[in-house]
């Protein structure tokens, strides 16, 4: 490289490196933790509880909400999520090439210890660009759903949240709490 312009690239796009990698661990660790949070709202929807619908518990709150409110607040619930959908890959593509010049001089140079190190890099950085993807995008997808389906519950004016079940009565369950009283 003598280039001057082609050293100045060089240079700065190994600048970027270590930044790219940890914007891909972030997003990867926020993948599981939306996913985490995703499985616990469909626990609660599933179980028919306030805290799994939150355009309704929104609405509760507050009742002057309107629809479009509900869209913005749908929106913004899924905003971060659907944007590292589309980044996570970029930085995984990113987070490979920028290793792959080293690579290749090394390679040039028959340091292969120091290539199989920088594809090392590159190969696992897009591997858990894509898994944190792959997790935000299929969250984004089922929230989206929910929240369009709860939204159209709202508009026609039928309580979003299903009714309380029937109590059971149970005879044991009596006896403790004749117990605690």
């Amino acid at each position: 490289m003598t280039n001057p312009i082609e050293s100045a690239m060089y240079v700065a796009s190994q600048l970027f490196l270590y930044p790219v990698l940890i914007a891909i661990a972030l997003l990867f660790v926020h993948a599981f933790y939306a996913l985490g949070a995703f499985a616990w709202q469909a626990w609660q929807r599933h179980r028919g509880q306030p805290g799994g619908f939150e355009l309704a518990t929104a609405r509760a709150r507050n009742p002057a909400l309107s629809l479009i409110d509900l869209e913005a607040l749908a929106t913004k619930r899924l905003e971060f999520a659907r944007i590292a959908t589309r980044v996570a890959p970029m930085l995984g593509l990113v987070a490979t090439m920028i290793p792959m010049g080293p690579a290749l001089m090394a390679l040039a140079d028959g340091q292969l210890a120091d290539v199989s190190r920088n594809l090392m890099v590159a190969f696992s950085a897009v591997i858990l660009a894509l898994l944190a993807a792959a997790i935000s995008y299929a969250v984004v997808n089922v929230r989206r759903r929910w929240y369009a389906v709860d939204l159209a519950v709202i508009e026609q004016g039928a309580p979003v949240l299903p009714p309380a079940p029937a109590p059971v009565h149970d005879p044991v369950a009596a006896l403790a709490m004749e117990g605690v009283q």
